[in-house]
């Protein structure tokens, strides 16, 4: 009995795992990728209203020190985040297995924690944030490079608006949670609730069964298989079946058996018909591209397209996280708030984006250009509009969480369709790849998490953009140069946004738009 509830976890054997079906579908696998993200968010933000108390009573750091130090601790998990994105990718994209990086970023998390837990020294809390930093890049990109794996781009957008939902549900209980914890309980049982969690992590990471794992015993759970031959590598729908190029062989039932196999479609996976002689995808292009012959995590860069879904995600997080800097002191500045009434200003801004996977769903029917350009110029009004919030009344209070709230409203709309765009793009690029008769693009796992190393770099580049310009610009210029410029910024990023996202919005399809860039380059260039 013990050896095949090993053999049900590790996935190795003749007999499928027990629960097959369910442990790969597609909810199962959204539900654990949304969870793990939550668990990293929650885990992040449980520890902030503790960390300056604990800093005095456990690190014996003096309280002219200790904002220093909070200060210095939030930015080593920045640079930790930045720094080991696009390892995670590389390292993603050449093994066979996303559960296998998932359960070793779980570790590092559970290192993270203990460390925070039972450390009394700066230097060990030091370390604890790396690690926490490092998870969280294998979570974000090992995640959602596992989601574009399993899930239909026709549906990979209300994938992300899960994903996107976890996100925010975690930024939303953890602070709160972790203060009443902490003032009713303690440190340690601040920690229990962290242990819990990665517990339940723990197990649905487990459980989780890839779909090319399940395909070898249910080839109906194939999925988006992605099937690398000796010279192709192309992208499977549900249920097809792919040769290597040795065992293709002319079909008897096609009209033209025992002629030239017509060419495989690289964007379907299938074959077409053909009466004339056609150069097959396997045939080397003419005049190679520079590009071509770099990593993914170089070549993608020169995707207008993809340019644009990375500076939309840096400006999107830029304009969550500028009101971590300057939303709690003004509302102690005009309101006289303590800390506990201005945190709950972050309710109106944060709840309206649980609506994300609505408006990923409304992105995978009508593409994601509208939702993303049009939520961040709908955004520019409230953000404007914040500059009018001046004095200690009713009318301003209420006021100030209705522009929060439809701030929260139109930029949430923008989260799904440019993580959905990040697997889009790649994969126009694979097929492109293929037509240019290349040995496929990345490593096994195709390129998927390289490009979600290039988005983390880029959310993350913006949470750390986000509150340095709102504080900067509100202690030197005001609180209402700071809305202005915040409103612009939005309105700026619905231009690329349009012209972008989706492929270059006048580009003719099926022409330009073919390898990923959206911005029409021309074939052979470097």
């Amino acid at each position: 009995m013990k050896s095949k509830w090993i053999a049900s976890l590790t996935q190795h054997g003749d007999t499928p795992p027990w629960g097959l079906k369910f442990r790969s579908s597609d909810g199962f696998i959204i539900g654990t990728v949304a969870l793990a993200v939550f668990t990293d968010m929650f885990l992040y933000g449980v520890i902030v209203p503790v960390i300056p108390f604990a800093l005095q009573s456990r690190s014996h750091i003096d309280e002219d020190r200790v904002q220093y130090w909070v200060s210095v601790l939030i930015a080593i998990y920045g640079a930790a985040l930045l720094a080991f994105s696009p390892i995670c990718g590389w390292l993603a994209d050449r093994t066979s297995s996303r559960r296998s990086p998932l359960l070793l970023g779980l570790l590092a998390l559970l290192g993270s924690t203990v460390l925070l837990n039972v450390g009394s020294r700066i230097e060990i809390w030091i370390v604890a944030r790396i690690l926490q930093g490092a998870s969280a890049a294998v979570v974000w990109v090992v995640g959602l490079a596992l989601l574009a794996d399993t899930v239909p781009q026709e549906r990979l957008a209300q994938a992300m608006g899960y994903v996107s939902l976890g996100m925010s549900l975690g930024l939303l209980i953890a602070p709160m949670l972790g203060g009443v914890v902490f003032d009713h309980a303690g440190y340690d049982a601040v920690f229990g609730m962290c242990y819990a969690l990665i517990g339940l992590d723990i197990l649905l990471r487990l459980l989780l069964v890839e779909k090319k794992v399940a395909a070898r015993w249910d080839p109906d759970a194939a999925g988006r298989v992605r099937v690398t031959t000796s010279t192709t590598t192309t992208t499977m729908a549900d249920g097809e079946v792919s040769k290597s190029d040795e065992e293709a062989a002319p079909s008897t039932t096609h009209p033209d058996a025992g002629k030239t196999p017509p060419p495989s479609d690289p964007e379907k996976g299938t074959t077409t018909t053909s009466t004339t002689p056609t150069p097959t995808p396997n045939t080397p292009h003419p005049h190679p591209r520079t590009r071509d012959r770099l990593p993914p995590l170089l070549s993608l860069l020169y995707s207008r397209r993809l340019l644009a879904a990375l500076f939309s995600s840096i400006i999107q997080a830029s304009l969550f996280t500028a009101f971590d800097s300057v939303l709690t002191i003004r509302a102690a500045s005009i309101f006289s708030w303590t800390s506990t009434g201005a945190s709950l200003l972050f309710l109106p801004l944060v709840i309206p984006t649980f609506l994300a996977p609505i408006y990923g769903w409304l992105a995978d029917r009508i593409g994601g250009r509208w939702p993303a350009s049009l939520g961040f110029l709908l955004a520019t009004p409230p953000l404007i509009c914040l500059r009018f919030v001046r004095s200690n009344t009713l009318h301003d209070k209420v006021l100030l969480c209705a522009l929060l709230a439809l701030t929260g409203l139109t930029l949430s709309s923008t989260f799904p369709p440019i993580m959905a765009e990040i697997s889009s793009v790649v994969e126009a690029k694979e097929a492109s790849m293929v037509a240019r008769g290349a040995k496929g693009y990345g490593g096994p796992g195709g390129a998927y998490a390289q490009a979600y190393a290039l988005f983390n770099v880029a959310f993350a580049g913006g949470c750390v953009v986000g509150p340095l310009l709102a504080g900067f610009v509100a202690e030197e210029q005001g609180w209402e140069d700071m809305a202005l410029v915040l409103g612009l910024l939005s309105a700026v990023t619905a231009v690329p946004a349009f012209l972008w996202l989706g492929g270059w919005v006048f580009g003719k399809k099926g022409g330009r738009e073919g390898d990923g860039n959206g911005d029409g380059e021309r074939e052979g260039g470097t």
